[in-house]
């Protein structure tokens, strides 16, 4: 008698209630872009019973825990009720868990599975980020743009390094030389030149 009765109170978790009911969670961390949102609402149209099997997760005053996109998507996509399942007598501190370890993605796809089965245009609908030859960007447009001024632009603010070997004698010296001038904001290349440039004008002169 107490198992039927464990069962019944189970299956009234999982309910179907009017949208207006639930209460969107303004922490949880997950968002969705515009172009895959569009999408989910696309499915959820189309498919509207994987609702039921994926319900949305709320605490006993009605607030999301997890599933604040679909929701979102379901009101979107224009139904009036949703399946929800009931996380009852949760802490606080188990809600805010469950709100991150419930939009972990701890898998990976089989691209070779899913390539078999289905084709790429099918899952790109369904949101996967799959990659499509018909994407590709078209550089052509940029055969008649001149970026040479640009480019010089960019080169010119690159700093270029000159490897200099010392003796293994006076590395340490040297290291702490230019670790001094740096920290004094020092332009140790500009002091290597000067010093380049006297001694190339003293070995002339000789």
């Amino acid at each position: 008698m107490a198992n039927r009765e464990t069962e019944i109170l189970r299956l009234d978790m999982k309910q179907k209630v009017n949208v207006a009911t639930l209460k969107t969670n303004e922490t949880n961390p997950r968002y969705i872009k515009d172009s895959k949102f569009k999408k989910l609402v696309k499915s959820i149209k189309e498919f509207p019973e994987m609702m039921e099997k994926r319900p949305i997760v709320v605490d006993e005053n009605m607030v999301i825990l997890g599933g604040n996109m679909r929701y979102e998507a379901a009101k979107a996509a224009g139904l009036f009720e949703v399946w929800i399942d009931v996380a009852e007598g949760w802490s606080e501190e188990k809600k805010r868990e469950f709100i991150v370890k419930d939009n972990v993605g701890f898998g990976e796809w089989d691209w070779d599975i899913l390539g078999n089965d289905w084709d790429n245009e099918t899952l790109t609908e369904w949101g996967l980020d799959v990659w499509n030859p018909d994407d590709e960007v078209d550089y052509s447009i940029l055969d008649d743009e001149d970026f040479g001024s640009e480019l010089e632009d960019l080169q010119n603010g690159v700093k270029k390094a000159i490897q200099i070997p010392f003796e293994l004698e006076h590395y340490e010296e040297a290291f702490e030389l230019v670790k001094y001038w740096r920290e004094k904001k020092g332009y140790v290349g500009m002091m290597l030149i000067e010093k380049l440039k006297y001694e190339k004008d003293q070995h002339e002169k000789n």
